[in-house]
C-alpha cells in the first residue's frame, strides 16, 4: 500500500512540474506595461522579465535635461519589472504555495 501512494504521490508532483512548465512559458506570451512622467516614458516587458518594447514621446525629450529622461526611462523599466514580478507570482504562487523557493 506504501509503494501504491508514493506511486502515485510522485504522478501527481510529475503533472504539477508540467502544468508549472507550461504557465511558465505562457508568461512569456504576456505583456506588462510600465510608465513615468505621466505616461511620457512607457516600457512594456514580459512575463520572463524581458524588456520588448520602450516608447518616450516628443515632449519626455530635453537636450538641457538628460539626466530627467534617463530617470524617467528608469523608473518606467522598473515599473514594468515589478508588474512583472506581480504577474509571475500571479500566475505560479498555486504551484508554489507553502513552499519555502528562493526566486518565487
Amino acid at each position: 500500500m506504501m509503494r501504491g501512494n508514493m506511486n502515485n504521490m510522485m504522478r501527481q508532483v510529475q503533472k504539477m512540474q508540467k502544468q508549472m512548465a507550461e504557465a511558465q512559458e505562457k508568461l512569456k506570451d504576456e505583456v506588462i506595461e510600465g510608465s513615468a512622467g505621466g505616461g511620457v516614458v512607457t516600457v512594456k516587458a514580459n512575463g520572463h522579465k524581458e524588456i520588448v518594447d520602450v516608447v518616450i514621446k516628443p515632449e519626455a525629450v530635453d537636450p538641457d535635461d538628460v539626466d530627467m529622461l534617463q530617470d524617467l526611462v528608469l523608473t518606467a523599466v522598473n515599473d514594468a519589472l515589478t508588474k512583472a514580478d506581480e504577474l509571475v507570482n500571479q500566475r505560479l504562487g498555486k504551484f508554489t504555495k507553502g513552499l519555502n523557493l528562493p526566486g518565487f
